[in-house]
């Protein structure tokens, strides 16, 4: 088997069976390989770092020696060592200090990407003929990089294929988050009947244990696992439409349909008819919801910040992270809805809000939500007193006046 001359390293530096190996391997494949773009070859090599366990210090190195090679293309004709002193390699690599100059040429010796041509005297040189032209050099050899381009090229190829795949995965799990979050918003809002309560806990709960650095497995989970809520999301949204299209329907073939759940209630009250016979029920409409300042309602029920998802800025924050809390707070589905109907959305948030920060004076938030929710429908329930209350409580109340 022969290598050539100055294949074994100078001094006191060990012949390893790997750098027979790897002189050898190179010997025989760089008459077989093409001319390849050294900075094309240089930046796949940037790109598969990760994949042939390189720093970022160790491709300095490999860049500092690239520009001492004097063509474009690396090819066998051109000749393949560069013989740059340590002190002009490290100028080119933005003044590494010696130590680290010499552990990244190991570095990149051990990853097969470069070979020593050591001289007699393990200095780096070349002999040239009276026209000027390189007869034989001693230094470091590009072989590698040639002989294994191809093999380079394909591993950039397959981490640019990763990243894209890992880039689209976070883009469709980002659709996903916003579809699912702006969905339960406006079908809380408007009162959609479903378990808007529990699908927001469990979109929540996916949410906040997506990792800050994840792989693309991890994030393919956590896809199909948004997709499910999102599908059951659908699927609540879809039965309304087909709910809405029945009722067209019957209103179409003339049916006649009772309203079961109006905001009227009957009371009776002391007027007479004109027989002076018994008393005339009359209807009376449940009080419209008030709008109470956002910040009143933070001051008396300071407990519901710590359930927000970033702030709570506006109303719409405050019902969205009142649709979540019902869930912790054992909150029926049925109960969560029957207060919305009655109470309507902000009524029925600050309620909620007020029953959080009571939770350790109440032993089912669910009962006495519905308790609340048939006084507040027989006229007996006051959402600015429990308001009151709670602004007392928190002594957000002096003298009679509200604190700023």
């Amino acid at each position: 088997m022969q290598l050539g001359l100055g294949t074994t390293p100078f001094g006191g530096r060990p012949m390893t069976l790997a750098l027979v190996h790897a002189n050898r391997v190179s010997s025989n494949k760089v008459e077989e390989a093409k001319a390849v773009d050294k900075w094309q070859l240089y930046r796949d090599l940037c790109e598969a770092k990760s994949m042939l366990f390189l720093n970022d210090r160790a491709l300095a190195v490999l860049s500092a020696l690239l520009s001492f090679y004097p063509d474009n293309e690396l090819s066998e004709e051109n000749g393949l060592v560069v013989f740059p002193s340590n002190k002009q390699l490290s100028l080119r690599a933005h003044g590494m200090p010696g130590t680290s100059l010499r552990r990244n040429l190991t570095a990149l010796i051990d990853a097969g990407l470069i070979l020593r041509r050591d001289s007699p005297n393990g200095k780096r040189y070349a002999h040239k003929s009276r026209a000027g032209d390189i007869e034989e050099a001693f230094g470091l050899s590009l072989a590698p990089l040639l002989t294994r381009a191809d093999e380079i090229a394909q591993a950039a190829e397959e981490v640019r294929f990763e990243a894209s795949q890992l880039k689209r995965t976070r883009e469709r799990i980002s659709l996903q988050r916003r579809d699912i979050s702006k969905l339960i918003e406006v079908a809380v809002e408007e009162g959609v009947e479903g378990n808007w309560g529990s699908l927001w806990q469990r979109f929540r709960t996916i949410v906040d244990a997506i990792p800050r650095r994840a792989s693309i497995a991890e994030l393919q989970a956590i896809l199909t696992e948004l997709e499910v809520v999102r599908s059951n999301v659908d699927n609540l949204l879809i039965k309304l439409d087909n709910d809405h299209n029945m009722d067209a329907n019957d209103h179409q073939f003339g049916r006649q349909h009772t309203e079961s759940n109006t905001e009227t209630y009957f009371e009776l009250v002391p007027a007479l008819d004109k027989d002076n016979g018994k008393v005339q029920p009359r209807t009376k409409t449940v009080e419209p919801p008030k709008r109470y300042p956002l910040g009143l309602i933070l001051k008396a029920c300071p407990d519901i910040l710590d359930y927000a998802a970033e702030d709570i800025a506006s109303w719409r924050d405050l019902m969205r992270t009142v649709a979540q809390v019902s869930g912790f707070l054992g909150i029926s589905p049925s109960a969560y809805e029957d207060a919305l109907d009655v109470l309507g959305q902000e009524n029925a948030a600050v309620v909620i809000a007020c029953i959080l920060q009571r939770t350790k004076h109440i032993n089912s938030a669910g009962g006495y939500l519905r308790s609340l929710t048939e006084k507040a429908r027989a006229g007996e329930f006051s959402v600015g007193s429990m308001l009151v209350a709670g602004l007392k409580t928190n002594g957000a109340i002096t003298l009679g006046r509200i604190s700023a």
